[in-house]
């Protein structure tokens, strides 16, 4: 019976055996599964890669004038199309405005004519006033040769006569006061007429050059580019409603914008690099540009300028400061139109003598950039500094040339046995 035990235990060790070795033979372990790649030492250049979109160093808008109310739009230069400079872009409905000028022609034309009548009125006024200055100086004299001979007459006739004369003088200061009262009177009336016909003036100079304000004309040569009407519905609008372009027939305000005038002559590209590829970012860097709507054609271009201060999407997520970055662009063709998407390589330094790993090597882990260092059958994680990264490698310190590292985080499910909390940094990560 025993020995019959020991059989049995022989045989159930060998089968277990057998076992095990077809099972390394057909299943792989899982650390032979992890991809890994050794780390390198030599010159490594540093690309910033992002997207931005072409657009023309030079556009004007076009507004609504500012003539109040509801403009109508007679006519409008199609999206897209060509104008030169002294085109006619958009024309407005010039009733109204032909309206106020003749009214204010009228009231021009009639300001003149009172002008005249009182000019008129008041040459009338002035001779009488003249002719009846000359006819009391007259009875002036005439009374004073009378008082002259009084020492011939009585004392009664004698004291008639000055006061003849002295009323007669009266009646001269009297008349030359009158006089000198219509002239004053006349020339204020002239004055107030002279205001209105001013005004007058004005009101016609205004509507003409409202009625010119109605035809918008190009300040230079370019491409229209038409605004989304949002007033074409009427009321409010909501997300995924769609807005169609300005056209005739429809109604503006004063200040609206309606279209824009591009030139393509000089186009420029905007873009965006998020802060931590802002050190390897400088004025005069060549650019590679490609876009997706002209495959096949790449510009040459250079960095233009970019911002000191980084900002943030206040409608995302994420944290990422970003810096606007302007590039100038070269051999240009007429495909190349404004508001196309680009993709941007900014060449920038070379770092020689650099040690590099493949850039999926890099894991964060407690807040530090780790490298998983092969170690026997496991992984060892290693903090390391990352000086720069590309698109395909990152630039690390604190790791040796040579040495091997993971491309996948070994502590990932699947890559190690689920029992057990992961390794934490600076400690050996296997199976």
């Amino acid at each position: 019976m025993k020995r019959r035990s020991v059989l049995l235990s022989a045989l159930a060790f060998i089968v277990g055996a057998t076992a095990v070795l077809a099972w390394n033979r057909l299943v792989p372990s899982a650390t032979a599964t992890i991809p890994t790649a050794r780390v390198q030492r030599g010159a490594v250049q540093l690309k910033v890669f992002t997207t931005g979109e072409l657009r023309a160093a030079r556009s004007a808008q076009v507004l609504a004038p500012p003539i109040g109310g509801a403009l109508q739009v007679v006519s409008i230069a199609p999206s897209g199309g060509w104008v030169t400079a002294g085109d006619v872009v958009v024309e407005f409905d010039p009733s109204d405005q032909e309206f106020q000028l003749e009214q204010a022609r009228f009231d021009l034309l009639q300001a003149e004519q009172d002008i005249v009548k009182a000019e008129a009125q008041d040459a009338v006024q002035a001779a009488e006033d003249e002719l009846l200055l000359v006819h009391q100086r007259f009875e002036v004299r005439r009374a004073e040769l009378d008082a002259g001979g009084n020492e011939l007459l009585s004392a009664i006739d004698a004291k008639k006569n000055l006061m003849l004369l002295d009323e007669a003088r009266q009646q001269l200061a009297q008349v030359e006061k009158d006089a000198r009262a219509h002239g004053d009177t006349s020339r204020a009336s002239t004055a107030v007429l002279v205001e209105k016909k001013n005004k007058a003036l004005l009101s016609v100079q205004v509507a003409q050059r409202n009625i010119d304000n109605l035809r918008i004309k190009a300040p230079f040569d370019g491409f229209v580019v038409l605004r989304e009407n949002t007033n074409a519905f009427g009321g409010p609008l909501f997300f995924g409603m769609p807005i169609p372009d300005y056209r005739p027939g429809d109604t503006a305000f004063s200040g609206q914008t309606l279209a824009d005038v591009v030139d393509t002559s000089h186009v420029e590209v905007s873009a965006k690099v998020p802060e931590g590829d802002r050190a390897n970012v400088a004025a005069g860097q060549a650019t590679d540009v490609t876009m997706d709507a002209l495959p096949g054609v790449t510009l040459r271009g250079s960095v233009r300028a970019i911002s000191n201060v980084a900002g943030r999407n206040p409608f995302g997520n994420d944290p990422i400061r970003q810096f606007d970055v302007l590039f100038d662009v070269t051999g240009l063709g007429p495909r190349v139109r404004p508001g196309i998407t680009a993709q941007l390589a900014i060449a920038g330094a070379t770092l020689t003598d650099a040690i590099y790993v493949p850039r999926q090597a890099i894991f964060e882990a407690g807040g530090r950039s780790v490298v998983y260092v092969r170690s026997g059958a496991g992984f060892d994680a290693k903090e390391v500094h990352v000086r720069a990264r590309t698109d395909s490698f990152a630039v690390v310190e604190n790791v040796d040339p040579g040495v091997e590292v993971a491309l996948v985080d070994p502590r990932a499910p699947g890559a190690r046995p689920k029992s057990g909390p992961p390794a934490p940094a600076g400690q050996r990560a296997s199976r």
